[in-house]
């Protein structure tokens, strides 16, 4: 038998258990040596030689567990290394933008707000880059990539539209001289939560969020399903609407106009809003004080999500929905009419167990939590950690 290729099989199999433990730390599914024992399925000794390893690399840093009472030999906790490696990620919104620095374990180092005053692509993109360049002034070598949300439809590390910005065919890879990941908002929002928020527990889960326009992402076992071009979660541009009604994306009839702001204002005082998410808040706020206008409204708005809602689950069969952004507020002021006109739009089987639909555990932060979950992606690789050992 050739045994010539053994060393390179056992160096490969070590650097796949020690991702295999870098990422488990990272999801938060173990703390200690002695949860990787158990849940790894390892032994004591090859534990003890896989976390010397982390260590060693500046990866993983380990301390005494505080005493539990039990008898027996204390376990040693499991933390992200203080000097270890970080992502930086970019929240680019329609009316701000934050930038954070976030380490192993999702836990934020550091982070900076800006207001945006004109949507001009160069004038948002010079603040974020100076912003960056202060954090990666400050962290150095640590900061290993740099992942970007953004609300439009994003194609390698280019906006090809933000119909809402008003951007077509933006380049982000401006933003550093380093690797640069772009994604939807929506679409990161949608991993974050199948990874640290409300679909935790769900094989498959939908995504849907209402900000300025509609978006969200199928996510199967923690992958966003984005399609061949990375387009994929465009709900909002769904033929679900009026096809006598224009979208800013040059279609006819899209789901987006039927259920945001620009929708609640329009039925609620027959105005067109400019700022749909202002319009949303007023005319919910006007709802909930008694405004019958504002009342039809929401419920019209309600009935016009949970039919989407009902075909996207026909489509695409998800375990369960998260929602976020306005169609949290939307939920929580109109249930019964979101609820009545989902099941409706449902086929016979969905009905025998209808998939339950959850607001957001993760709020506003959910895209910029996505964008560091998918910069983690790209470090906690074969070649993302031997470019560690080797910086």
């Amino acid at each position: 038998m050739d045994t010539s290729a053994r060393p390179g099989r056992a160096t490969a199999l070590r650097m796949e258990g020690r991702l295999h433990v870098l990422r488990e730390l990272h999801a938060g599914r173990i703390a200690t040596r002695a949860e990787l024992t158990t849940r790894l399925g390892l032994s004591r000794a090859s534990a003890l030689e896989i976390t010397a390893r982390l260590r060693e690399a500046a990866l993983v840093h380990e301390e005494a567990a505080p005493p539990d009472g039990r008898r027996g030999r204390p376990t040693t906790l499991l933390l992200p290394h203080p000097e270890g490696p970080l992502v930086c990620a970019v929240d680019i919104a329609h009316e701000t933008w934050a930038v954070a620095v976030v380490e192993l374990g999702g836990a934020v180092l550091a982070r900076t707000t800006g207001h945006i005053s004109s949507r001009e692509a160069d004038s948002v993109l010079n603040a974020v880059r100076h912003a960056v360049s202060g954090q990666l002034d400050e962290w150095g070598q640590r900061v290993r990539v740099l992942s970007v949300s953004v609300p439009g439809t994003v194609c390698g590390t280019r906006v090809v539209q933000a119909s809402n910005l008003r951007w077509r065919d933006v380049d982000l890879s401006v933003l550093a001289d380093l690797p640069v990941l772009a994604g939807n908002d929506a679409t990161l929002s949608g991993l974050a939560e199948s990874r640290r928020g409300a679909a935790v527990d769900a094989d498959v889960a939908l995504h849907l969020k209402i900000d300025v326009g509609l978006g969200g992402i199928l996510v199967v076992n923690g992958a966003p399903m984005t399609g061949a071009t990375g387009g994929g979660g465009e709900f909002g541009h769904l033929p679900f609407g009026d096809p006598r009604r224009r979208c800013l994306c040059g279609a006819h009839g899209c789901w987006d106009t039927e259920v945001d702001g620009r929708a609640l204002a329009r039925l609620a005082w027959q105005e067109d809003s400019a700022e749909p998410r202002a319009a949303a808040q007023r005319v919910l706020a006007a709802a909930r004080s008694g405004d019958p206008a504002a009342a039809r409204a929401v419920d019209s708005v309600a009935r016009a999500f949970g039919r989407g809602v009902g075909g996207l689950v026909n489509a695409l069969d998800p375990r369960l929905i998260t929602v976020s952004g306005v169609a949290t507020d939307l939920l929580a002021a109109a249930p019964e009419s979101f609820d009545t006109a989902y099941r409706a739009g449902l086929i016979a089987f969905q009905r025998t167990s209808v998939p339950p639909v959850r607001a957001s555990a993760l709020g506003e932060d959910g895209s910029i939590i996505g964008a560091a979950e998918t910069g983690f992606d790209h470090v906690l690789t074969e070649s993302g950690i031997t470019a560690w050992r080797a910086r």
